[in-house]
């Protein structure tokens, strides 16, 4: 069973300021991530989808801890493994899963499937599926906020395979010299793929260490501390807003399934015991509710209500995207430009920036 202790960043004023509501939300949004991806699981595995299908399960703590801190500038990207930042954002599960579905009224039409999720009304733009081909779309979104006087963020989420792309040492470098507000998020779930950070990257300490090499201030992080990582993302967050300089972030995570549903062998470059070691002893939404529950701001009955509330809306998205039409043959040529879509003088006549 799962242990917990006081967290010494429970005392940070971002955490000091949470009221009990705010703090149960918290342990929704991380239960409805976890009941979608089961959802999810499911249906993929009952042949009603087809694709690529990356699961969040276990990392729950990390896109809700960091989304809970966004205000009106600031922005989120991230990988193919998008789910969890999706409804952590506020996307509904019934967006998210008639995209999963392929469906029509899926957040991108249907057009996009498991690794394309997009909802700019709330700052969130993807869901990409080229590895690091994120983060200098991260780093021009910290170019917008700044380049428009704004006070924001783009928060930019990557695995630890990442890190070894070139793209992302070209971003960290002009982050720095441009002195950009883009916070790049490690999420180390141990395993590029299916292979250990230990084969797979050369580092000194730990991945975010190399931010050194480009004057960029960088941290380390328990990803299932939820307090800790509101406290800490927390720091970068303000150093984006008050000083508009980069930070890079390495938060230590594990995910229960595969790298994808289709990874079969993930019980063979880990062993079981490893899996079933995080799943009881370091499992996020427990260690999060047993909190809650030694600060009597929940109770047993008031858990199973939102486990059940969860379970019932995941169960509930699968018979939407079901229901849902597909996506029509004639919208196969529509979302290609946005300049062509809104016949714009560029779209209509085919000149993009140049003038006579």
């Amino acid at each position: 069973m799962e242990t917990t202790t006081t967290s010494k960043h429970a005392s940070a004023p971002i955490n000091a300021a949470l009221d009990a509501a705010e703090k149960i939300r918290l342990l929704k949004d991380m239960v409805r991530v976890r009941r979608f991806e089961q959802a999810a699981l499911k249906a993929y595995q009952g042949g009603k989808m087809g694709g690529f299908l990356h699961l969040y399960i276990g990392q729950e703590s990390v896109a809700v801890g960091t989304c809970s801190l966004m205000g009106p500038n600031d922005h989120v990207i991230t990988a193919y493994r998008d789910h969890g930042h999706a409804l952590a954002v506020g996307m509904s599960m019934n967006e998210c899963m008639a995209e999963l579905f392929g469906k029509a009224t899926g957040c991108s039409k249907g057009k996009g499937g498991s690794m394309h999720f997009f909802a700019p009304d709330k700052n969130y733009w993807g869901g990409h599926g080229i590895v690091g081909g994120q983060t200098p779309l991260g780093l021009g979104l910290a170019y917008g906020v700044k380049y428009k006087g704004l006070t924001g963020s783009a928060m930019c989420f990557m695995g630890d395979g990442a890190v070894n792309q070139g793209c992302f040492y070209e971003s960290m470098n002009m982050a720095s010299l441009f002195n950009l507000p883009v916070i790049y998020i490690i999420e180390n779930n141990g395993y590029s793929m299916g292979t250990s950070l230990a084969r797979s990257s050369s580092f000194k300490s730990c991945l975010a260490e190399r931010a050194e090499g480009f004057g960029i201030e960088w941290d380390t992080l328990n990803g299932e501390d939820l307090y800790e990582v509101r406290a800490k993302v927390n720091v970068a967050v303000e150093r984006a807003h008050k000083e508009s300089r980069p930070t890079v972030l390495e938060i230590a995570t594990y995910r229960y399934y595969g790298h994808s549903v289709a990874d079969a062998k993930h019980k063979v470059y880990r062993s079981e015991s490893e899996i079933e070691s995080y799943k009881s002893q370091h499992d996020p939404i427990n260690l999060w509710k047993a909190r809650l529950l030694d600060e009597r701001v929940l109770n047993e009955e008031q858990y199973e209500a939102i486990d059940a509330a969860a379970k019932q809306e995941a169960t509930d998205s699968v018979e939407f995207a079901e229901a849902s039409p597909i996506p029509s043959v004639e919208s196969i040529t529509e979302d290609v430009y946005f300049e062509v879509d809104r016949q714009t003088l560029a779209g209509r006549t085919g000149r993009h920036f140049f003038n006579d």
